[in-house]
């Protein structure tokens, strides 16, 4: 295959990645060590995040075609993009927690996107925080399910009381 096509290729697998992405964020990470970027690997994979070493100018262009406003500006020095088309917070969260765990410098977010809407370094800061779609489904249940358990309670305790009273009598 000719390098024309292997790039055309690499660019068209870029679009896909990141129209088929839910979550996504562009990483600098000069500086990392071996250790960390194995380490940082293995914390994506667990929660199903692809991670992946970029070519800042092929995914340019397919930030381009794709029509991509805020990204491609991003796009320079040593890039890797992490993106999961499953939870739109993971991949700011691991990074995120990645990043305060270790206190390391070496790994700087560029640049967030979450259902086609681009993201500041500190608008993906802050979604890290949020929990992930479990936690937010539980949360939810919970809500849902706090006034059934309340007149459960207070059926139980009339019922209660009227057994009290049967007893007294």
């Amino acid at each position: 295959m000719a390098v024309t096509e292997q790039k055309k290729v690499i660019v068209a697998q870029m679009k896909d990645t990141l129209s088929e992405a839910k979550g996504a964020v562009l990483i600098g990470y000069s500086g990392l060590t071996v250790a960390q970027a194995t380490e940082l690997r293995r914390k994506f994979l667990a929660e199903g995040v692809e991670y992946k070493v970029i070519k800042n100018t092929l995914t340019r262009i397919a930030v381009n075609e794709l029509g991509i406003e805020g990204f491609a500006e991003h796009l320079e020095g040593p890039t890797a993009l992490a993106s999961s088309k499953e939870d739109a917070v993971a991949p700011a969260r691991i990074i995120e927690n990645f990043i305060d765990d270790t206190k390391t410098e070496a790994l700087t977010v560029k640049v967030g996107m979450v259902e086609g809407a681009v993201l500041s370094t500190e608008e993906v800061k802050a979604i890290a925080k949020l929990p992930n779609r479990d936690g937010m489904l539980s949360m939810l249940l919970s809500v849902l399910q706090a006034p059934i358990r309340n007149v459960a309670y207070a059926v139980k305790a009339v019922a209660d009381a009227q057994d009290g009273e049967q007893a007294a009598e």
